[in-house]
């Protein structure tokens, strides 16, 4: 590698359908994407820093395998849930990447802040991340702000485990026959599911519930178009949406607004209502597509962190960077709080 040639960096997305990784040199990915398919587990702690990086670290050696380059001199996790149960990836994650990679610059982010920095880069604005879970941030690039994200037994109002317990409920209210169900759904359910008497035994054990939840979304999804429950489902998930993002945008000037995550290709019954709110709520603001996903989003702030640090709001529950001195001083990890400006590949207006 010449002087001149972007070091590699390593990204990381872990959200509620499992881990995606993959290299890049600068913003430019080496190869595909690889992933595991389960989520990480949260204890008493928050989120378990040691099983993030037992996940990790096989996908982190076939990346490094198929691309044939060295190791990663910066890594950025995005994580689900890092701006409450971050406290345990905090404290162990970033000592333990250089333990194990050899990595001196390591930014932990939440999900949600991946999401905007995929998708708008640094401009004003806010991003809405609709998934398994749901959140907004937005920033006016002096502080961030954020709605939701509070998981799927308190919040993530909108989001897919949201819409699909929704989607359950009017199924289970048309088995029981009350009133407010849906024989569509019900129809679905039973599809994907078996009997309706099985499904608590089903779900209620499972640690990945969120994930379960949300694996009806897309049946709501389908039913919408010619099912009124369905629709209406849909409708008030647009109204949470666009209340986050209402909550988070910036008040003055032309804010941009995004969305991003897997949750939106449920296409128009969901994108429809939703435009129709946004224009109503933030009216100064503009919807535009988004650039890249959460996991580019982690490989632009890889990349930033490798020259020097990412130029967003630091926040330790939304945007957590650290860097080891140069040279080691006993293993020590001090916060990059003062960073450079960062300046994404697409910064036209």
């Amino acid at each position: 590698m010449t002087g001149r040639e972007p070091p590699v960096v390593l990204a990381v997305d872990s959200g509620g359908s499992g881990l995606r990784a993959v290299l890049a040199r600068g913003t430019e990915p080496l190869g595909e994407p690889v992933s595991s398919g389960e989520p990480v587990r949260t204890g008493a702690r928050g989120i378990d820093a040691g099983q993030l990086l037992e996940r990790l670290l096989p996908l982190v050696r076939q990346l490094i395998d198929d691309a044939g380059c060295g190791g990663p001199v910066a890594v950025a996790v995005g994580a689900a849930g890092f701006a409450t149960l971050g406290e345990q990836l905090r404290a162990e994650l970033p000592s333990a990447l250089t333990r194990e990679l050899g990595v001196r610059r390591v930014a932990l982010a939440a999900d949600a802040v991946a999401a905007y920095t995929g998708a708008l880069g640094l401009r004003p604005g806010a991003v809405v991340a609709a998934g398994t879970g749901l959140i907004a941030v937005g920033t006016d690039l002096e502080r961030w702000r954020r709605a939701d994200g509070w998981g799927h037994l308190l919040g993530d109002c909108g989001g897919g485990a949201w819409i699909g317990r929704a989607g359950l409920e009017a199924a289970l209210r048309a088995y029981d026959g009350r009133s407010g169900g849906s024989a569509r759904l019900l129809q679905r359910a039973e599809a994907l599911f078996g009997p309706m008497d099985g499904l608590p035994g089903l779900l209620y054990p499972r640690h990945d519930r969120p994930a379960v939840l949300a694996s009806f979304a897309p049946e709501v999804g389908a039913c919408a178009v010619h099912d009124p429950v369905a629709a209406e489902i849909l409708r008030a998930a647009a109204r949470h949406m666009a209340d986050a993002a209402a909550t988070v945008c910036p008040a003055a000037g032309q804010p941009r607004v995004a969305l991003t995550g897997g949750l939106f290709k449920l296409g128009a019954p969901l994108l429809v209502p939703l435009e129709a709110e946004l224009a109503k709520l933030l009216p100064h603001a503009r919807l535009v597509p988004a650039e890249g996903d959460p996991l580019a989003g982690a490989v632009r702030i890889a990349a930033a962190l490798a020259g020097g640090g990412p130029g967003l709001p630091y926040d330790e529950r939304m945007l957590y960077a650290v860097a080891e001195k140069q040279p080691p001083q006993k293993g020590a990890i001090d916060p990059v709080r003062q960073d450079p400006p960062f300046t994404p590949k697409n910064t036209s207006p």
